[in-house]
């Protein structure tokens, strides 16, 4: 099993994980353990959310970089991971027992 397998693996293991996603910088789905709707609506939003974040951050400073991300509604909490080749998504169930 490759390394990016079994970080995978390890994540959706953890309680209340829903979904993980893998999507390159420009919103294509890489990797996905939910349905094709689902990860096309989570790839394009967060994609675009994360970009705009991103731009937020540098405006504030240009010397720094959005690192994390980390939104919480009634149902759900995404965490958003951006990296320079792709962006990790995680979604959760915050009241998971």
């Amino acid at each position: 099993m490759s390394e990016v397998e079994e970080t995978l693996k390890r994540i959706t293991s953890h309680k209340g994980v829903i979904g993980v996603i893998i999507v390159s910088n420009e919103g294509i789905p890489i990797r996905t353990n939910l349905d094709a709707a689902e990860t096309q609506q989570y790839a394009a939003l967060i994609t675009q959310l994360a970009a705009k974040t991103r731009s937020c951050v540098r405006d504030l400073d240009p010397q720094n970089d959005l690192t994390f991300l980390r939104i919480r509604s009634k149902k759900h909490e995404i965490m958003v991971a951006p990296d320079k080749d792709f962006i990790l998504i995680v979604i959760q169930n915050p009241n998971a027992e």
